[in-house]
């Protein structure tokens, strides 16, 4: 019999300093990208080849919310309180509690306020984050 998974995104956890993230958006609510160039390589005259390896552990973290989440307000702050004394720092803990992998680094901080939309309908809205020192574990 083959292997059977589940995933759940209720069992998504995501924790930013000790605010823990809600009002997640009903499609794909958290993107983590490393922001570094990994592995680049130049090529020689000769043919010759030299690789080069990024040391950077810098990701992004993109959180798509509903407009309507307490987490916007809280994003807001933490940017507010960063521009005006540097304090708005915070890590992040991300956790599948049904997968085996998990994210966490820091500290983090909003690079700039979520584009803010209204409309007939809610609309999203999307932070971006950079997580210092990030892993995957």
């Amino acid at each position: 019999m083959g292997k059977l998974s589940t995933y759940n995104h209720k069992k998504v956890t995501c924790a930013l300093g000790n605010h823990i993230v809600s009002g997640y958006a009903d499609d794909s609510f958290i993107t983590v990208e490393a922001d570094g160039d990994g592995t680049t390589y130049v090529t020689g005259a000769d043919g010759e080849i030299v690789r080069s390896i990024d040391p950077s552990s810098v990701y992004k973290l993109k959180l798509t919310l509903l407009q309507t989440s307490s987490t916007n307000a809280f994003l807001q702050k933490m940017y507010d309180k960063d521009q005006k004394s540097g304090t708005g720092t915070f890590s992040v803990n991300i956790n599948d509690l049904l997968g085996s992998e998990k994210f966490s680094g820091g500290p983090a901080w909003v690079t700039k306020p979520a584009a803010w939309t209204r409309g007939k309908a809610q609309a999203n809205r999307e932070w971006e984050i950079v997580v210092s020192a990030g892993e995957f574990k």
